[in-house]
């Protein structure tokens, strides 16, 4: 398969005490850049691509868990180790 490589000439401009590159607004939003983006070095060049956050809330993990079909039956002895029956001093 052949990869359709566009190529886009792009100045280099002063912003603040700093250099930058702008970015047209329709590439931005065609790939999804809305506040912040990815930057990474690669042997081949720079890559830019859409941050994604993978941290998930507690709601969000508890339903991934749940739909989950996973056999917990492997841990069922760890429930019955003897530390129930062994006097322990918890002073």
């Amino acid at each position: 398969m052949e990869k359709n490589i566009r190529a886009r000439d792009v100045k280099i401009v002063p912003i603040g005490n700093s250099l930058g590159v702008r970015l047209p607004k329709n590439l931005l939003q065609k790939y999804g850049f809305i506040n912040s983006l990815v930057l990474e070095e690669t042997d081949q060049g720079l890559l830019l691509r859409k941050k994604h956050d993978d941290k998930l809330s507690w709601v969000d993990t508890y339903k991934a868990m749940a739909n989950e079909d996973e056999d917990w039956g492997d841990y069922d002895p760890t429930l019955l180790d003897g530390l129930e029956d062994d006097d322990i001093d918890n002073s």
